[in-house]
């Protein structure tokens, strides 16, 4: 059993913080057009909000589970055989926006996708904590790594969802190179995966247009696939250092497509002007800091590697949703992390954030520190 200790409240107070910012952000992006469309104008601030108390809840029920349970190979193999069941069942269900990646359970839209990414976490921890020593084994971790990340990411990729494919890839990169992989195989999955995320891109229409749109300029097109970018650029440029004020937004007024979702953080920066996107990235900045300390200080190298891969996951959606928004990425579809509007990202969120709060609370007070590839000490 661990001891009792506190839990990071730095971490639980960014965490809080960007929740209570989603449910007010949601409401004034959604207002005009959910009243418009829904007649009713605070239909996804009920929906927002559910999510967030239940996930609150889930927050603090996971935080009291032993985050060590989750290395069991009976729990590993079972929720990666639900993940996969959710990944095959939504193929087969209603298309919304070109894309099947939503199962409907009780009325509400569950995205199997999303939770695909806490399972190859725990999976990749536990299997790099035991063969952590034989890394450079292709056959012994490389292999089983990217059978199970092959399988759950092509099925991800017929719903189709590029982008939450990617960022699998991402944070068992990242986990993989911090076990101290031999920088050969490095190279050698970068030269595999950029021909095949081109080959990806080059042959869906959309996606290509997307690029293009991105690399000749949203304004040579300003009415078609530039238009999102520009609306979103004009957004974070007009909210100055103050901002318009709450509910003074204009770009969410139908001109930024899904301005409560992937876009929100176009509508924070217009209406809470710099100081309140500021505050936004530093709450990220916060989880991503004392997210990569806990997994300094775990007391083993499956709680390490298991608070580096969901510290990762945070903090490369964070920087790819913020980065699209400014125009310093093209435009693809994944949520600001405890900020967009939807119930699967929140919970799935959430969820991490609760394991990640219990290996804080395995690392508090402990003087012993997990030998990482990672140049830096625990004292950072």
């Amino acid at each position: 059993m661990a001891r009792k200790l506190k839990s990071d409240k730095l971490l639980f107070t960014a965490m809080l913080l960007l929740v209570c910012t989603s449910v007010v952000m949601v409401y004034s992006a959604s207002a005009v057009m959910a009243g418009e469309l829904y007649h009713n104008q605070y239909l996804f601030l009920f929906k927002q909000l559910t999510f967030a108390l239940l996930g609150l809840l889930l927050v603090q029920l996971i935080m009291r589970v032993d985050y060590r349970k989750y290395r069991e190979p009976p729990v590993i193999w079972t929720c990666l055989g639900v993940v996969a069941l959710g990944l095959v069942a939504v193929l087969f269900g209603e298309a919304r926006n070109g894309a099947q990646r939503w199962l409907n359970l009780g009325g509400l839209g569950i995205q199997p996708s999303e939770l695909a990414k806490i399972c190859v976490i725990m999976f990749v921890a536990a299997l790099l904590e035991r063969r952590m020593d034989r890394i450079d084994e292709p056959g012994r971790t490389l292999l089983p790594i990217a059978a199970v990340l092959g399988a759950v990411i092509g099925l991800i990729l017929l719903e189709p969802d590029l982008g939450t494919a990617v960022s699998i890839v991402m944070i068992a990169s990242v986990m993989i190179f911090a076990a101290g992989i031999n920088y050969k195989y490095v190279a050698g999955l970068a030269l595999t995966a950029l021909p095949a995320l081109f080959m990806l891109i080059w042959t869906s229409e959309y996606r290509w247009r997307r690029l293009q749109a991105y690399l000749d300029g949203p304004w040579r097109d300003p009415l078609g696939d530039g238009f999102q970018p520009i609306q979103s650029m004009i957004a974070v440029a007009t909210g100055g250092v103050f901002g318009r004020g709450l509910m003074g937004g204009v770009q969410k007024l139908f001109y930024l497509p899904e301005p409560h979702n992937d876009f929100i953080f176009a509508v924070i920066s217009e209406e809470l002007g710099m100081i309140g996107a500021t505050v936004v990235l530093g709450c990220f900045c916060v989880i991503t800091w004392r997210g990569l300390r806990t997994s300094l200080r775990a007391p083993d190298r499956f709680g390490a590697f298991l608070a580096l891969g969901l510290t990762t996951m945070v903090a490369f959606q964070a920087f790819f949703n913020m980065s699209v928004v400014i125009g310093a990425l093209p435009t693809k579809g994944i949520p600001l992390p405890f900020v967009s509007y939807g119930g699967s990202s929140l919970l799935v969120n959430l969820v991490g954030m609760g394991m990640l709060l219990n290996v804080s609370q395995h690392a508090s007070g402990s003087h012993q520190v997990v030998t990482t590839a990672l140049p830096i000490t625990a004292d950072a």
